[in-house]
C-alpha cells in the first residue's frame, strides 16, 4: 500500500537535483562528441567543474565513475542490454521479485481506473500536485487518494509547460497544488533507501485499455535491463502493433516509475523520450550504477 509516512531529510534530493544540472551538461557534451571519445578533462570543462569534482559528483549521484557512466550510455552497451534481455519480459513474469534486477528496483503495485473514468477526462477526480527536486531535475508529482497518478520532469523554466502537459491528459480533473502532501511521496519515489518490497509504491494508471496493458508490461522490465517496442507488442498479443505500442509508451504518465526509458529501438538506439533523450540517458546511466553496486 502507498504510505506517505517515513519522511526523511530532503537534502539528498536537493543535492541530487543540483548534481543533475552538471550531469545534464556533461551528457549533452558527450552526446555531440562521443565518436571522439573525449577525455574527462574536456567533459568536466564543458560541465563547468573540475575533473576531480566531476569524478566525485558521479560517484555521489550515480554510484559509478564518469568513465563507467559514459560507457553505459554507448550504443554497444545498449545492444548488450538487449542481447542479455532477450527474454526479459517472460523471465520477469515468471520469477517476479526474485529477479536480481528487482533487488535494486522501485517496487510498485498498481491498479487501473475504469474505462469510464478515463473517458470522462477525470471528471470529478481531484489531483494534488507539487514540484520537487529529483536525481533527474525538477519532478512534477501528481497523486489522487488512490496513489501516484502522474510523474513528469521539467528543465529550468519549463515547469509550467510540464504541468500543462499533464493537465491535458485529464482535462476535467481538479488539480490542486499541495507541496506538503506530495513531498513525502516524492521522497518515497527517489530515495532508494525507501524502496521496500514489503512496502510497494501504489500507483493508479489512467488511460485506454491498450495503453494500460502496455504500461503494465513496462513495469515488468527490471532495472539494468531493456526491451524493444516489438517485444512489448508480442508480449501483449498485438504482434503487428509496434507503432501503437510506441505511441502508448510515449503517453506514459508515470515517467521513471513506469520505466518507459528502458525501451529501446531494435538496434539499441535510444529513440524518442517525452521528457528528453538527455534525461533518458541520465536515467539509464544512473540505473547502471545502482545495479553495479
Amino acid at each position: 500500500m502507498l504510505s506517505l509516512d517515513g519522511a526523511c531529510d530532503p537534502e539528498p534530493l536537493s543535492r541530487a537535483a543540483a548534481d543533475y544540472a552538471v550531469v545534464r551538461r556533461a551528457i549533452a557534451f558527450v552526446s555531440e562528441r562521443w565518436r571522439r571519445q573525449p577525455e574527462i578533462d574536456a567533459i568536466a570543462a564543458a560541465a563547468g567543474v573540475s575533473a576531480s569534482e566531476l569524478h566525485h559528483l558521479f560517484r555521489r549521484w550515480a554510484a559509478i565513475t564518469p568513465k563507467a557512466f559514459l560507457q553505459a550510455l554507448t550504443l554497444e552497451h545498449a545492444r548488450r542490454l538487449l542481447r542479455d534481455s532477450a527474454s526479459v519480459l517472460d523471465a520477469a513474469f515468471e520469477v517476479g521479485l526474485s529477479s536480481p534486477g528487482r533487488l535494486h528496483d522501485l517496487f510498485v503495485t498498481h491498479e487501473a481506473m475504469s474505462p469510464g473514468e478515463w473517458k470522462s477526462g477525470g471528471d470529478g477526480l481531484t489531483m494534488s500536485y507539487g514540484f520537487h527536486p529529483s536525481p533527474f531535475g525538477t519532478a512534477l508529482v501528481m497523486m489522487t487518494s488512490r496513489g501516484l497518478a502522474g510523474l513528469a520532469f521539467a528543465d529550468p523554466g519549463e515547469e509550467g509547460a510540464a504541468l500543462s502537459d499533464m493537465k491535458r491528459r485529464w482535462p476535467k480533473a481538479n488539480a490542486i497544488e499541495d507541496f506538503a502532501r506530495t513531498a513525502p511521496l516524492a521522497r518515497r519515489i527517489f530515495d532508494t533507501d525507501l524502496w521496500r518490497a514489503e512496502r510497494p509504491l501504489r500507483v493508479v494508471l489512467i488511460g485506454t485499455d491498450f495503453e494500460v496493458r502496455v504500461w503494465e508490461t513496462l513495469l515488468e522490465i527490471p532495472m539494468g535491463r531493456a526491451t524493444t517496442y516489438s517485444d512489448i507488442a508480442i508480449k501483449i498479443g498485438a504482434t503487428k502493433a509496434a507503432r501503437a505500442v510506441g505511441a502508448a509508451v510515449g503517453k506514459n504518465p508515470l515517467s521513471f516509475v513506469v520505466p518507459c526509458h528502458r525501451v529501446l529501438g531494435k538496434s539499441g538506439e535510444l529513440t524518442g523520450y517525452h521528457w528528453g533523450l538527455t534525461r533518458k540517458r541520465a536515467m539509464l546511466g544512473w540505473e547502471a550504477g545502482r545495479v553495479a553496486t
